[in-house]
C-alpha cells in the first residue's frame, strides 16, 4: 500500500498541475467527460482503468482500498476457468479475460495468472459439465475429457471414488487476488487516473435510488461527475435498497488453508491442479502457492452477512465438514492442520447472473455487481465491456439488465 500511496501522491500533483493549466479556458479543448467509479475491486478497478484508456477523466473511490480484507476482491487466490454449464455468457467472457490477464502480465512485467490447470470431477449424469463442452470448444479454451481411471493414473493422490469422468483445462488455473487488485489501481494511477480513499455516505431512506446530483463522501467532501459507475460489491444492496435490494444477497463464506505434509510436494502446484468437485454440492480448491497451504472451500451459500461490521470468524461446523471431505477426497492430507482461514462474502443475485445496467431513475448512473463468488476472473474483460457501454451510451446484454428480474424466474448455477 505504501507504493500505492506514493503513486497516488505523484498522480495528484500531476493532475493538479494539469487542472491548473486547463482552468484558464484558453486551451480551446472540449472538457473530458468525468466519470466516478465507486469500488476499486475486480469490477470497479478494471472498469476505471479502461474508462481512463477510453479518454475519460476518471475518479476511483474505495472505502478501505483495493484488495482490503472486507472486499470480495481481497484474499490470496481465485480460480480462473471456462466450465460454466450450458446456455450462458461466462465461458466466452472467461476466454477474453484469460487473454487480457496474459497481456497485462506481459505489459506490467508482473505475474498474476498461474496456469496450473483446472480439473472438474463429475458424476455420470453431469449435465452441467456435459453442457460446458460445446462452449469451451467455441471459446477456444483447451480441454480434455478424462475417464476416472485416467484421472487416477495422472493424479494418484486424489481419491476419485464416485467421480465417473472429468474435464481438465490445462491452460486455466488461478489468479492472485489482492495483489492484482492493487496492481490495477497502481497502473490506473500511472495512466493518469485519480484515486480517493473514501466511502459514499448513503443518505437516510433510499435516496440513492432516486435522482440526485452530488455524492457525499465519508471525508466530508462531495463529488460531482457526468456519470457514475457503482461497482461496490456486497454494499450495492444497501446503497440501492429499492432497485438492487430485493434481488441481491450478501452471504458469509469460509475458506480454509491446510498444511501439507513435510517434504511432500504432491499437493503443491505442479503436482496437482486447481480442482472442482460437483458431486453432491460444489467443493473447490487450489494447490498450495507461496507456502500458504492447500486451499479448500465449500461453495454452498452461507448465512446472511454484513460486509462492514460482520465478525470474520470461521464456522467450526463448516470446518468439521470440510475436514471430513478433505480426508475422503485427499487421503494423504488426513488430519492435516489448519494453518490459515479466511471469511469472505459472496454478493449474489437471485438468478446468479451479473448486474450491468443503468439505474432506472438516473440514466447517468450504472450499477455493476453480483459477482456471485465467480466474478474476479472476469475483471479485465468485464471492465473492458462496461467501459465501452458507458462511453458509447449503449444497452447492456439482456441477461445482465435489471429488467430481467420482472420477467424471469430465479434459478441458474454459476459456481466459483
Amino acid at each position: 500500500m505504501r507504493r500505492l500511496r506514493l503513486e497516488m501522491a505523484r498522480t495528484h500533483t500531476k493532475r493538479s498541475a494539469l487542472n491548473g493549466r486547463h482552468s484558464s479556458g484558453r486551451s480551446g479543448k472540449k472538457p473530458r467527460r468525468h466519470i466516478a467509479v465507486i469500488g476499486a475491486g475486480a469490477f470497479g478497478g478494471w472498469t476505471a482503468l479502461y474508462l481512463q484508456r477510453r479518454g475519460a477523466r476518471v475518479t476511483l473511490l474505495d472505502a478501505w482500498g483495493p484488495g482490503n480484507s472486507r472486499a470480495s476482491s481481497g484474499g490470496e487466490t481465485r480460480v480462473i476457468r471456462g466450465v460454466y454449464g450450458p446456455d450462458q455468457p461466462y465461458t466466452a467472457l472467461a476466454a477474453r479475460a484469460m487473454q487480457l490477464w496474459r497481456e497485462h502480465q506481459k505489459r506490467w512485467r508482473r505475474k498474476f495468472f498461474f496456469p496450473a490447470g483446472v480439473l472438474w470431477m463429475a458424476d455420470s449424469a453431469a449435465e452441467f459439465e456435459r453442457g460446458s463442452l460445446p462452449l469451451l470448444k467455441e471459446a477456444g479454451i483447451p480441454f480434455e475429457e478424462l475417464t476416472a481411471s485416467q484421472m487416477t493414473r495422472r493424479w494418484p493422490q486424489i481419491n476419485f471414488e464416485r467421480s465417473a469422468w472429468g474435464i481438465f483445462e490445462p491452460q486455466s488455473g488461478y489468479l492472485l487476488a489482492r495483489a492484482s487488485a492493487r496492481a490495477v489501481v497502481e497502473h490506473f494511477l500511472a495512466e493518469g487516473g485519480d484515486y480517493r480513499q473514501a466511502a459514499v455516505m448513503s443518505p437516510a431512506g433510499a435516496a440513492l435510488d432516486s435522482e440526485w446530483r452530488t455524492l457525499k463522501l465519508s471525508d466530508g467532501s462531495s463529488l460531482a461527475a457526468d456519470s457514475y459507475v457503482f461497482a461496490c460489491g456486497p454494499w450495492l444492496g444497501t446503497l440501492f435498497p429499492r432497485t438492487i435490494g430485493p434481488h441481491f444477497a450478501s452471504t458469509k463464506q469460509d475458506v480454509f488453508f491446510f498444511g501439507t505434509p513435510p517434504s511432500d510436494s504432491r499437493y503443491n502446484e505442479g503436482s496437482i491442479p486447481v480442482w472442482a468437485d460437483h458431486r453432491d454440492h460444489f467443493m473447490y480448491g487450489i494447490p498450495g502457492n507461496e507456502a500458504r497451504g492447500f486451499k479448500i472451500a465449500d461453495d454452498t451459500r452461507g448465512p446472511a452477512f454484513d460486509p462492514t461490521s460482520g465478525e470474520r470468524v470461521i464456522s467450526h461446523r463448516r470446518l468439521a465438514e470440510v475436514r471430513r471431505y478433505l480426508d475422503y477426497r485427499f487421503p494423504g492430507m488426513k488430519n492435516a492442520p489448519l494453518v490459515e482461514s479466511r471469511v469472505c462474502q459472496y454478493e449474489d443475485t437471485t438468478d446468479h447472473n451479473f448486474i450491468i445496467d443503468r439505474h432506472p431513475a438516473q440514466a447517468s448512473l450504472w450499477i455493476v455487481g453480483g459477482g456471485s463468488g465467480h466474478g474476479f476472473k472476469h475483471g479485465p474483460a468485464l471492465g473492458e465491456m462496461v467501459a465501452n457501454l458507458v462511453i458509447r451510451d449503449e444497452m447492456s446484454p439482456a441477461n445482465f439488465r435489471l429488467s430481467r428480474f420482472k420477467r424471469r424466474p430465479t434459478g441458474g448455477k454459476y459456481a466459483k
